[in-house]
């Protein structure tokens, strides 16, 4: 996947930023909104978030907050375009790499990595998708754009009888599924493990049996 878009922080409107405000006292607080908004747009989504509730949770008041943010929707699309923007930095098919158990085990591992270490992030782009993807359409034609590149490179692989004859589409599409799951279930993948609550999930099982279970898919035994 690829974003057009990438924006990784919270960035306040200049004209509304005491000029005394310490730099590092402002990276703080822009921090603070950030962990409050993906909370809570990944608990309650767009529609169901309000600016008050990301201000009590992120310490501040209602009008606080709106020094550092234009509106719900700009905040909530500066959320929504990093996670899509560190998916196209993370996700894409490396130039220098053309074995294909390489490539696979790497994307598997990398696109697993990716949404355990930003669950909520993970969420949050769910969450929008569910809803009807109302905020992506700047998105779409730069996801179908990567994801074309990466069917080429597997198409070629088909073609040269290095991997089996599938649909490459299904195959990013089942492997963006499996490895989204653990962040997105994250409440049903712990009580599955016999984990308690917000305990930490053991990646490395999960990251050899997914990344088996696509290589066999493909035809390629894992190392």
């Amino acid at each position: 996947m690829l974003a057009s878009a990438r924006t990784n922080e919270v960035r306040p409107r200049r004209d509304a930023v005491p000029r005394s405000e310490p730099p590092r006292g402002r990276a703080r607080i822009e921090q603070a909104i950030r962990d409050a908004a993906v909370e809570e747009f990944s608990r309650h989504g767009y529609k169901g978030t309000s600016t008050q509730a990301i201000a009590e949770r992120a310490g501040l008041t209602k009008p606080q907050l709106h020094y550092y943010i234009g509106s719900k929707q700009r905040l909530y699309e500066q959320l929504l375009y990093s996670v899509l923007g560190g998916w196209g930095e993370a996700f894409a098919f490396d130039p220098d790499i053309d074995e294909p158990r390489d490539v696979l085990a790497r994307y598997v591992r990398r696109k697993l990595d990716y949404a355990l270490d930003n669950p909520g992030l993970s969420r949050v782009f769910t969450n929008e998708v569910l809803g009807g993807g109302e905020h992506l359409g700047a998105y779409w034609p730069a996801a179908v754009a990567s994801t074309r590149h990466k069917t080429e490179v597997i198409d070629r692989w088909v073609a040269q009888g290095r991997i089996r004859p599938l649909d490459p589409r299904l195959l990013l599409m089942h492997i963006w599924g499996m490895t989204q799951h653990y962040a997105d279930y994250a409440v049903q993948a712990r009580v599955m493990l016999g984990l308690p609550p917000d305990a930490p999930i053991d990646r490395e099982p999960i990251a050899r049996e997914l990344t088996r279970f696509v290589l066999l898919g493909c035809g390629l035994a894992p190392d």
